[in-house]
């Protein structure tokens, strides 16, 4: 099968491409891996994908929103990343072939209602949480598949530098977003690193992380703290900690959730038990509590990693992610 997919992001983009090759279908990228032999600035090659020079001079010359037709005759499938002007820009190029609308947790009501003439046309949607269920003008799913991670690569949690680490991209700047305040209180006078670009205006900055020494981070730091990325229902930060086994403390329902819109799509405290798996709170005074207790016990905080990671590979993990994708490229 042959897949033609637009993406706006570089990670999901690289995860899932690599997935699909897997299962033996011949992919091209109009995003980061248009050319998938060259390393993007956030995840390496896919040297296992196929160049084809001619689809990648034409897409350089043509974006996304405006596809030239020779990068969609001999496509089988069409899976297009949460950009609704993808879809609605190429539809009369498009409608004869099997399209895909893939979410990635950032759909409001406005996205909801301008795809539904589409969905009336055969449009077929994969969602990536159940949680979107929430989202008022919501028109339905063919799939839920969720973003997964590939256990034995992330693994082998430690612990061993007694750290609270995060990783976010311009977290001040998008303040509300990634509730910076909640995040800089919760963790005033704490050994804290916050790790991804745009954050050189924060005491807690530790700078951007290649993608080997993001791993190694994650193994090694006590505790992650994560303050969500509203709308979203999780995130692929989230599951790269959640499956490394690094201790997650989480905001919970009305930190992780845009107060301006009417959806509950905020993943997390479905996800994590907690005390068992992990901590969930809408309290900064609570948060730094299970904090000092993950940064004080090691056995606790070694019995939480443990209860997370295993849940982490049931949710997320690559085999289950890989099977249902299987099943519904199969279905037709």
């Amino acid at each position: 099968m042959k897949i033609l997919y637009l993406s706006v992001h570089g990670v999901l983009e690289y995860d899932e491409l690599k997935l699909f090759t897997e299962l033996g279908h011949e992919c091209y990228s109009h995003g980061s891996y248009i050319n998938p032999h060259v390393d993007n600035a956030y995840r390496p090659a896919i040297p296992e994908m196929k160049y084809d020079p001619a689809f990648a001079e034409l897409a350089n010359r043509h974006p996304a929103s405006h596809l030239h037709p020779d990068m969609i005759e001999d496509k089988d499938v069409i899976i297009v990343m949460h950009m609704v002007h993808f879809i609605t820009n190429n539809w009369d190029k498009i409608k004869h072939k099997r399209v895909i609308w893939r979410s990635i947790g950032q759909s409001e009501p406005l996205q909801e209602s301008m795809l539904s003439p589409y969905r009336q046309q055969g449009l077929q949607i994969v969602r990536y949480s159940p949680r979107e269920r929430q989202i008022p003008n919501y028109i339905g799913e063919d799939a839920v598949i969720r973003f997964y991670k590939d256990p034995n690569e992330y693994c082998g949690w430690t612990g061993t530098s007694g750290t609270v680490m995060a990783m976010n991209q311009a977290m001040k700047y998008r303040g509300l977003a990634l509730n910076y305040e909640f995040f800089h209180q919760a963790c005033d006078g704490l050994p804290v690193k916050l790790f991804g670009p745009l954050n050189d205006n924060v005491p807690e900055n530790a700078g951007f992380l290649s993608y080997d020494l993001m791993k190694r981070e994650l193994r090694e730091n006590r505790v992650f703290l994560y303050t969500g990325t509203r709308i979203a229902s999780y995130t692929l930060g989230f599951i790269e900690a959640f499956m490394t086994g690094i201790p997650i403390v989480s905001v919970g329902e009305v930190a992780g959730n845009n107060p301006t819109l009417q959806q509950k799509t905020f993943e997390i405290p479905d996800l994590i038990e907690h005390g068992v798996d992990g901590f969930v709170s809408d309290d900064i005074a609570a948060i730094r509590a299970y904090i000092l207790t993950l940064l004080s016990n090691y056995e606790y905080a070694k019995y939480v990693s443990s209860n997370a990671r295993r849940k982490a590979v049931q949710l997320f993990g690559k085999e289950t992610v890989k099977s249902k994708w299987k099943n519904f490229l199969e279905m037709g």
